[in-house]
């Protein structure tokens, strides 16, 4: 199985992540962030892409102290 290769954060350009994106760049399991969706308690606040959400880059980038 191939791992998935992550672009570093500061060069992310697209306005929203995916879970999965959040989740690496964050430090957060899946579980853990949908809980934080669920209950609204993260540090970020997801938005809800139909049945998928969506993280804002800006927003994670603000989390992970990046520029």
């Amino acid at each position: 199985m191939k791992l998935k290769e992550f672009l570093p954060l500061e060069l992310v350009t697209k306005p929203v992540l995916t879970t999965q994106e959040y989740c690496y760049y964050s430090n957060f399991a899946e579980q853990t962030a949908w809980l934080h969706a669920c209950k609204e308690t993260g540090p970020v606040r997801p938005i809800r892409l139909g049945r998928r959400l969506g993280w804002p880059t800006k927003a994670v980038k603000e989390l992970c102290g990046v520029a």
